[in-house]
């Protein structure tokens, strides 16, 4: 019978973890995120509310896929403005890292850190690695989820975003 139990519990403990991994959904409120980010203090994403953001979560900082993520958001970055949206960045790297990284590639929008994967989880981009998956959402000027992208190629991202973007304001 003891053995039962502990089969169960950990059933259990298991169904637990993936539901709150589970990832938000188009039309939900976008779930909270206050971190720090490369610049010194926090950033709360309300702070962004009457703007569209592009809320990015992504492995490492200085990586391949992940540099030439960050230099098309760069490059567009006017695009984006244009249109009223922020880009925010979300790993589990440190505040340091981020600095070197922004540092190193020129890059001048916000990179949070979520060194204790929270935000990371409450999104479900938390990965096995304990990486964050590289998906992405845009978040409607009321904060809400309008679209999400689960698995991102680097390459052409920042184009896709930008035409959902001009889309939805339509």
């Amino acid at each position: 019978m003891r053995n039962i139990c502990i089969v169960s519990t950990l059933c259990l403990g298991m169904s637990l973890a993936a539901a709150a991994a589970e990832m938000p959904k188009e039309g939900q409120q976008a779930p909270a995120v206050v971190l720090p980010s490369q610049e010194g203090g926090t950033v709360d994403l309300k702070s962004f509310k009457g703007k569209w953001v592009v809320l990015y979560f992504y492995p490492k900082d200085m990586t391949t896929g992940c540099t030439i993520e960050a230099h098309n958001f760069q490059q567009d970055l006017p695009k984006y403005d244009k249109l009223n949206a922020a880009i925010v960045g979300v790993s589990v790297d440190s505040t340091d890292s981020h600095k070197q990284f922004c540092t190193k590639e020129s890059l001048t929008f916000k990179l949070l850190s979520d060194t204790d994967k929270k935000v990371v989880d409450a999104y479900g981009s938390l990965g096995p690695s304990g990486m964050a998956n590289r998906t992405t959402f845009l978040i409607d000027p009321t904060g809400k989820i309008v679209q999400v992208w689960p698995k991102v190629s680097p390459q052409k991202h920042s184009e896709e975003v930008l035409a959902a973007l001009a889309e939805k304001q339509k």
